[in-house]
């Protein structure tokens, strides 16, 4: 029988798991990055940010694609995590620790990104403002910024649990994730994540209770209006399919939006 150990803990405090857990995103989210790089930035990419790296898989995937990387994050076992896997792999990407909606880099990126609803761990108007602000001012212009989120359905009921299992060598990873309760008053989304983890005779369980802020197509759309320095250029679903943008409404499960630094502010 397995030993086993249950944890209150956030799985970003298990970098090795959470990796595996998101690994099967991983080429999906690179391809479409460069295939939006190649569209809609009017000069060659090379340099690329990514708020909130985490474990870093997509710096990884992306650096052996030749691109020069910068990211951050606020978790010091993801960093430690991705520090140590560039040095396994001989490569190289700026890492530091900073939070989302207060960071500045030192040369402009050509272009960022900010996948898997990242962007909506930002609880007020106020910091996800201040987090589209740092961006805008850290690309240079005609840069562009991949940002994937869940919007809120206008009505009706939302799926309000999800559950995947990932493996990489011996390892297997679980995860369930429940959505709890919806304040719509208040934006916010409580869930709780399962974790379990099997590597042998080893086992480790964990939960995660966090909260994530909601927004419909409308109030993104007015949040996007109070940052004038950056435009939306089209919107995209999970099928990451470049050829086929269209047009956001209240109904769309995943949306990953396109948003271009202008030129010129008015």
């Amino acid at each position: 029988m397995a030993s086993s150990r249950i944890l209150q803990a956030s799985w970003y405090d298990y970098p090795r798991y959470y990796d595996i857990a998101c690994q099967a995103y991983t080429q999906h989210e690179a391809d479409f990055i460069e295939a939006a790089c190649r569209k809609y930035c009017p000069f060659t990419v090379r340099r690329l940010l990514e708020p909130a790296c985490g474990t870093g898989r997509l710096i990884t995937e992306l650096a052996t694609r030749g691109f020069e990387l910068s990211g951050f994050d606020l978790s010091q076992p993801g960093l430690r995590y991705l520090r140590r896997r560039l040095t396994r792999f001989r490569l190289y990407a700026e890492i530091f620790e900073a939070e989302m909606s207060n960071f500045g880099i030192g040369q402009p990126a050509d272009a960022a990104y900010c996948v898997i609803n990242t962007f909506r761990y930002l609880l007020t108007e106020q910091a996800a403002r201040g987090h589209l602000e740092c961006i805008a001012g850290s690309l240079r212009p005609g840069g562009i910024y991949v940002l994937g989120l869940h919007l809120l359905a206008s009505g009706g009921d939302k799926e309000d649990s999800g559950c995947w299992t990932q493996r990489r060598c011996k390892t297997k990873v679980t995860v369930t994730a429940r959505l709890l309760r919806t304040d719509r008053r208040r934006r916010i989304e409580d869930f709780q994540l399962c974790l379990m983890a099997r590597s042998g005779s080893k086992e480790l369980r964990l939960q995660h209770a966090f909260q994530l802020r909601t927004y419909t197509a409308r109030q993104f759309r007015r949040l996007l209006d109070s940052v004038p320095s950056l435009e939306l250029c089209d919107v995209y679903d999970f099928r990451y399919d470049i050829a086929q943008p269209f047009a956001p409404n209240n109904e769309t499960a995943y949306s990953v939006f396109v948003l271009r630094r202008r030129d010129h502010v008015s």
